[in-house]
């Protein structure tokens, strides 16, 4: 008879009363660290000894072990995409609140699902200040790398830093393209600040590269009509053109979800 199990990999001290697991052999520990099982060996001596009390089967303690090393490389996958994204603050869906956004339902929906980046379009997410456009786009962007994509996040001065410390050895064509490893590029908060020589080419070199060939998401205070308002009108036009040909238009309304907060006291703990 085949037992089915759970296998649930325990950090820490036993509970009070329960003994612990014995540790593996020594030679098993070094062939598991030696194949690179890390999951597999924290999980070995507990699955071993639940084995032995239950008298599984042995596909079912390779299975259970097998199944806690996928889960852990699982984790340990999420972490390192996440990391690497280098999102400004964290936040997901889990806090997204739709009805507050002036976005349509059916447009959020849509924008879930994710279809737009696998097909390589681009999302423009455009407003005032304070009305979800970062929180819209990190969702997104954890969202994806949940789901195993690579996310890489910029505001428009990181891009200008980028290409004035590669333009020195001539190399801002390679560095544009690793950025483009990633399946989908955001770039923040476009128009808040005057836009730098360096950081409008940066932009430009950027959507030009990713054309047709990754998604770009970029939220912005102006409209892209009007990026000839922060840069030079031939490198906005170029630039525009090929960030709206495949592109998602999405324009914010209303007041600052911080500034209404604020005024009603949301923002700070009391003082006691």
């Amino acid at each position: 008879m085949t037992a089915t199990t759970t296998t649930t990999t325990r950090t820490g001290p036993p509970p009070v009363g329960v003994p612990a697991a014995p540790p593996l052999p020594e030679d098993v520990h070094a062939l598991l660290r030696r194949l690179r099982m890390p999951h597999t060996r924290a999980a070995a001596p507990e699955v071993l000894a639940t084995a032995r009390s239950q008298r599984w089967e042995p596909v079912e303690v390779l299975r259970a072990l097998f199944t806690a090393e996928v889960a852990g490389r699982d984790r340990s996958a999420l972490a390192t995409r996440r990391a690497r994204a280098a999102f400004p603050t964290g936040k997901t869906f889990h806090a997204w609140k739709p009805e507050a956004s002036s976005i349509p339902a059916p447009t959020q929906q849509a924008l879930r699902t994710l279809e737009w980046l696998h097909r390589k379009e681009n999302l423009v997410v455009c407003g005032p200040s304070g009305t979800g456009k970062t929180f819209l786009l990190e969702a997104l962007g954890q969202l994806a790398v949940e789901q195993g994509l690579h996310v890489a996040w910029f505001t428009l001065e990181d891009l200008g830093g980028l290409i004035r410390r590669h333009r020195a050895d001539d190399t801002v064509s390679k560095a544009i393209a690793k950025i483009l490893r990633a399946e989908s590029v955001v770039v923040d908060d476009i128009g808040l600040l005057p836009v730098a020589a360096d950081a409008a080419e940066g932009l430009y070199r950027l959507v030009d590269a990713a054309y047709e060939k990754r998604s770009v998401a970029i939220s912005s205070n102006l409209h892209p009509a009007g990026f000839d308002e922060l840069m030079p009108k031939t490198l906005a036009t170029a630039t525009v053109d090929r960030l709206l040909h495949h592109a998602h238009v999405c324009q914010t309304t209303g007041e600052s979800v911080r500034l209404s907060q604020a005024i009603a006291g949301q923002g700070v703990t009391p003082l006691t």
